[in-house]
């Protein structure tokens, strides 16, 4: 118990540390930020953002805290790490910035649904299209989400007619909520559903071309946990709420059909990759990144901009 909770402090400190550090270093990049764009206009804003990313990555990857993590293979610090440092508010001279920092790995990749030969995994399918209709939803809209994963077919006999709709929309794989929210606004105009928003989607899906992603299930959303789980969402939500840090199976609790659910799907209890999203606002202008962060590597990637 002693060793225990001597983990637990050193990990608690070292994350203190970490948002001291960064809290010091881009308060002082945002003064620079507010001199330069008062001298300059909307070109100096971008300019002076990227310097911004830049300052982040170099904190991320020279981070101590960071590296306790990863020769640890700590499951435990990194939860601790995520529970302080999820939300980090800056703001100097009129510019503000808000760092978002999360699991990256708390939802379900749904082109996993197929395999890199362009075949169905079933039971993942077959669990997809139970959590649809167990939100009133026509569960044709996974089949059609199957025709964009599919490929091109020589035969050209798809399960819906998305393609004649829509002949120019990608069907090797869904790249990105964009284009996910193409085919909830087929589904939609073609079925006279508005049924949809009965689903979290941005809590449900993200979107990657790599089919061998794990969910991480300490962070498993609720909404990924019903999923593929098959439970409801009041035992879905009690699992996604635990105040623990689960390390191996029997810590999550579950029935037996729970496991074999949950055998569909690859999981883990320890994946090192982080969700970062960064804002920053001055006067009338704003820029929202958002980049995934391989702690091992210490790279980012994936990089998303709205500037």
């Amino acid at each position: 118990m002693f060793v225990l909770n001597k983990r637990r402090g050193i990990a608690l400190l070292i994350t203190l540390l970490f948002i001291i550090a960064i809290t010091v270093s881009v308060g002082i990049g945002l003064k620079y930020l507010n001199t330069a764009s008062n001298e300059v206009q909307k070109e100096k804003f971008i300019i002076q953002t990227r310097t911004a990313i830049s300052d982040i990555l170099k904190i991320l990857q020279k981070s101590k805290e960071i590296d306790y993590i990863v020769k640890n293979n700590s499951a435990e610090a990194l939860y601790i790490f995520l529970s302080q440092s999820s939300f980090i508010p800056f703001e100097n001279a009129g510019v503000r910035m808000i760092l978002q920092i999360k699991s990256a790995r708390s939802k379900f990749n749904p082109n996993m649904i197929m395999d890199k030969n362009i075949t169905i995994q079933e039971q993942r399918a077959e669990n997809l299209k139970e959590y649809i209709s167990n939100n009133d939803i026509n569960p044709v809209f996974v089949d059609i989400m199957l025709d964009t994963m599919g490929g091109i077919k020589e035969d050209l006999v798809y399960n819906s007619d998305i393609f004649y709709e829509k002949p120019e929309l990608f069907r090797d794989r869904l790249v990105s909520l964009e284009h996910f929210n193409e085919i909830k606004d087929f589904f939609e105009l073609t079925y006279h559903e508005n049924s949809l928003k009965n689903i979290d989607f941005d809590n449900l899906f993200y979107f990657s071309k790599d089919k061998n992603l794990k969910i991480d299930l300490n962070y498993a959303t609720a909404e990924v946990l019903e999923m593929i789980l098959g439970v409801d969402k009041l035992r879905a939500k009690e699992i996604a709420q635990n105040k623990i840090t689960y390390t191996k199976l029997d810590d999550m609790e579950l029935s037996e059909d729970e496991k074999d659910m949950l055998s569909r799907f690859k999981t883990s209890f320890f994946e090192p990759y982080l969700d970062v999203k960064i804002e920053i606002i001055q006067d009338d202008n704003s820029a929202k990144i958002e980049f995934e962060y391989d702690l091992k590597a210490r790279k980012g990637m994936n990089f998303s901009y709205d500037i």
